[in-house]
């Protein structure tokens, strides 16, 4: 059909139906409906398992970051959730991630310290800037330079994401429901009717740290 898709499971038929079934089709193996639509194989599939959460809850109840994550693992976590390419730079330590030739990510757990945001700050060109998530910082740093940003783990990632929960209980908008032919009539006319007529509710937050 031309087309790409994402499919999402949760159980373990993942592992012994779906990505199965796909290795099978892209072989060409003649089940379902490969036959009658004289499938011949093809085509390919990328397979991805969900991080475990990046916060948990601590004895006390406070929010702690997971231990399953190492400095590179948080790093990347945090460039990724905030909308950075992660990618260290083999000569300074605190460009860890990139969204664009100029606007940087670092996450770090040590204290930033007014020292340490000083020597940062020498480094950054002009035209540069920097978000810094950390978990604490030296109250002098707070606006300290106009180009660089300090957001707090895990304050930054409350608002945005779900968060130590096992049952992936995500807040996702109910589907209404649709009689077979309201769905013979959409594929009939081509997915635009689909998308033109559908009401689009607010896209859901996918993400589980």
């Amino acid at each position: 059909m031309g087309r790409r898709w994402i499919g999402v499971e949760l159980g373990d038929h993942a592992y012994t139906h779906c990505a199965a079934r796909m290795k099978k089709v892209i072989e060409g193996e003649q089940g379902g409906i490969s036959k009658s639509q004289n499938w011949q194989g093809g085509g390919g599939f990328k397979f991805y398992e969900l991080a475990p959460s990046l916060l948990n809850h601590d004895k006390y109840g406070n929010l702690v970051i997971n231990k399953d994550y190492n400095a590179d693992m948080l790093a990347a976590a945090m460039a990724k959730h905030q909308g950075f390419t992660f990618s260290p730079d083999a000569e300074l330590y605190w460009k860890q991630g990139h969204s664009s030739e100029h606007d940087f990510i670092f996450t770090t757990t040590q204290l930033i310290t007014a020292e340490m945001l000083e020597t940062i700050h020498d480094q950054l060109g002009e035209d540069e800037s920097l978000l810094i998530c950390c978990t604490k910082f030296q109250p002098e740093c707070r606006n300290k330079y106009s180009n660089i940003t300090i957001k707090k783990i895990p304050k930054v990632l409350l608002d945005t994401c779900e968060f130590d929960r096992d049952d992936y209980s995500l807040n996702i908008v109910s589907v209404p429901n649709i009689t077979e032919e309201e769905i013979d009539d959409m594929e009939f006319n081509g997915d635009s009717e689909l998308e033109s007529e559908a009401d689009q509710p607010e896209e859901p937050n996918l993400f589980n740290i």
